[in-house]
């Protein structure tokens, strides 16, 4: 809510209310709209996420609602046009593409976690090396997708494989396809293959992964007050010592959340990669 929360900051300010204050009430005049990276669909992210937003909404005071874009590419663009007041998303398009161009500043990040892609094939197939799969059609999330998409075209081109590219709307839906023999390869991070539904995600084998980045990165735009910041980061950080907070973390695959800062992410400003142009 772009104008949301600039016009709710206007009111406060010119009638005097303290927002920041000890009374959650006041400070439930804040809206914050939350974005979350599309890497399932809609609805999983919903079901897995509004709670969350819920939890946080009552430690908070503050209104904080869930948010996706429909597929990668349009939640990338919509990161840059500062749609949203917090995100969630991976971090080579924070450091490369949303922390430059529209100033977001990460805050937090998954506590000891890692973002590692993958590239899978059905069990039954006879692949066994990425240059089985010379040729083939491949599925890929989208076209800048760090993890499911660059490194694994990257990997790709130095075994000197090529492969048809087809490009789906999650890392989800690219293993779903790949499960039901729609494709014979697809590109995803291990986070959400570990979350699918047994029968499905044993339906797949692992051919090849990624050196690991740093996990996918919380971070705030710029017009969202350092106060708000600093409350909704500290209720994060707090919710791996309270019980009912750790089994929504568990719904995340979430050991906890830990303060970042955008330097966490310098290592991956480093990385070289190809984005298709196709």
């Amino acid at each position: 809510m772009r104008t949301g929360l600039s016009r709710t900051m206007a009111f406060c300010l010119l009638s005097g209310v303290a927002i920041f204050g000890a009374d959650a009430s006041r400070a439930q005049a804040i809206a914050i709209e939350f974005g979350v990276a599309p890497q399932h669909s809609a609805g999983d992210l919903s079901k897995r996420w509004t709670p969350v937003f819920q939890y946080l909404s009552r430690k908070t005071g503050y209104d904080v609602r869930f948010r996706t874009g429909q597929d990668v590419p349009t939640y990338q663009r919509q990161c840059i046009d500062g749609k949203y007041d917090m995100i969630y998303i991976n971090p080579y398009h924070y450091a490369n593409l949303i922390r430059p161009k529209s100033g977001y500043e990460a805050f937090a990040q998954e506590k000891g976690g890692k973002l590692v892609g993958a590239v899978v094939v059905r069990k039954d197939s006879p692949y066994r090396t990425l240059r089985d799969l010379q040729g083939k059609n491949f599925a890929f999330p989208g076209r800048t997708a760090i993890v499911a998409t660059l490194m694994p075209l990257a990997a790709f081109r130095a075994s000197g494989t090529s492969v048809q590219e087809h490009y789906v709307s999650s890392h989800e839906s690219a293993f779903h396809a790949v499960a039901k023999g729609l494709y014979d390869g697809g590109g995803g991070d291990m986070k959400t293959l570990n979350n699918m539904k047994p029968e499905l995600r044993d339906q797949l084998r692992v051919l090849w992964t990624a050196t690991p980045l740093p996990p996918l990165v919380f971070a705030a735009h710029p017009r969202v007050p350092k106060q708000v910041v600093r409350r909704v980061q500290a209720a994060m950080i707090a919710m791996d010592h309270d019980p009912a907070a750790v089994r929504l973390l568990q719904s995340l695959d979430f050991k906890g959340i830990v303060a970042a800062r955008d330097s966490d992410y310098d290592a991956v400003r480093k990385l070289k990669l190809e984005v298709p142009r196709h």
